[in-house]
């Protein structure tokens, strides 16, 4: 397997930029849920797909899944339930299965967005060719626009640096495929082309790739490693949370191996076997040892470790690996820890 490490020529300073609010949870980037509240679709485009056998059987969600990546299930869901999905001119449930010859119309709203402006942010660029692009992603940098912050993103660093970005839906996509949350650091990938996107897109979903992370808990865990396998989503209350007490849980699997124990604190090493929101850092609160400096799931407790203030979360995504859109061979991209990650690590070997 290639591998490709980071390269430094070129960086970003994270605190030139201007603070904005982390961003919409889900993976799935659902373009309707970024509107402002007078901006609607302002027209219907319709898209015919045709059931072949190697698809008979599979439920209509599942099979309109397949051929638009792009959409969450959850979307895909509402529009069949408001009658945006007919199969053979009549509504159906989510839930039915599609037949041999049967013809399944979308009709898809052309969404009225405020429009993305490129910004001359730097980028630290791992890898990039004429179909991918890898990043090494600031903590600090938020990915994705939303309503009332459509500047100083990823997304706005992207468009000025990388003309002609696929985007599936609108230019607040350009060639993203996945997300990390603003103040988690590491690498990213980002489709150059069609074929790019939807192949990656593909890849995430079917969860072909590889994620690898680095984390700093509190607190010292005995045990080598361990695996949590706890379904998490949305909590019953406080609805910007995701915790284990959920009316709608999901499958979610974490996998951690100490890398080193330090004084009140583990260097972890991390993967994900699911890619569900906030999913390393609601599992390692659930047994006891929240990240360091996420004060959302660990409290007043995460933000401090001996002497040493902890003012952002202390996880980076420090490899990732996929299949390459256009040759099929296996690449993977590292970044090392983030300066702030080292000194707290360094500080705490010294206590």
């Amino acid at each position: 397997m290639e591998e490709v490490g980071c390269r430094q020529s070129i960086s970003i300073d994270s605190h030139a930029l201007s603070a904005v609010p982390i961003l919409r949870d889900n993976v799935s980037f659902d373009l309707s849920a970024h509107l402002e509240r007078d901006e609607k679709p302002s027209a219907m485009h319709q898209k015919t797909l045709t059931v072949t056998d190697s698809h008979a059987g599979k439920r209509l969600d599942v099979f309109i899944a397949h051929f638009e990546p792009h959409i969450s299930r959850n979307r895909i869901q509402a529009m069949i339930k408001q009658g945006l999905v007919l199969v053979d001119g009549r509504m159906e449930k989510p839930g039915s299965r599609v037949k041999p010859g049967e013809s399944v119309t979308l009709s898809l709203p052309e969404i009225k967005v405020r429009d993305i402006l490129p910004e001359p942010i730097p980028l630290d660029v791992i890898y990039e060719d004429s179909h991918i692009i890898s990043i090494n992603k600031p903590p600090g940098l938020v990915v994705h626009p939303a309503p009332g912050n459509y500047t100083g993103t990823l997304v706005n660093a992207l468009l000025y640096h990388y003309a002609g970005l696929p985007s599936a839906g609108g230019r607040e996509r350009a060639g993203l495929v996945h997300r990390l949350d603003k103040d988690t650091s590491g690498v990213m990938v980002i489709a150059r082309t069609e074929r790019a996107l939807s192949s990656l897109s593909t890849q995430f979903r079917d969860r072909i790739v590889k994620k690898s992370y680095v984390a700093i808990v509190s607190g010292v865990i005995k045990k080598g490693s361990g695996t949590i396998s706890v379904p998490i989503g949305r909590h019953v209350k406080e609805r910007k949370k995701i915790s284990t007490h959920t009316q709608k849980p999901r499958e979610a699997l974490t996998i951690y191996k100490v890398r080193e124990r330090l004084k009140n604190a583990t260097l972890l090493e991390v993967e994900i076997k699911t890619g569900r929101t906030h999913q390393i850092r609601v599992h390692l609160a659930h047994i006891g040892h929240p990240i360091l400096g996420d004060k959302v799931y660990g409290g007043a407790r995460a933000t401090k470790v001996d002497d040493i203030i902890v003012t952002r979360q202390m996880l980076h995504a420090e490899s990732l690996s996929i299949f390459h859109p256009d040759t099929g061979h296996p690449i993977t991209f590292t970044a090392p820890m983030p300066s702030d990650m080292s000194e707290v690590v360094r500080r705490l070997q010294r206590s």
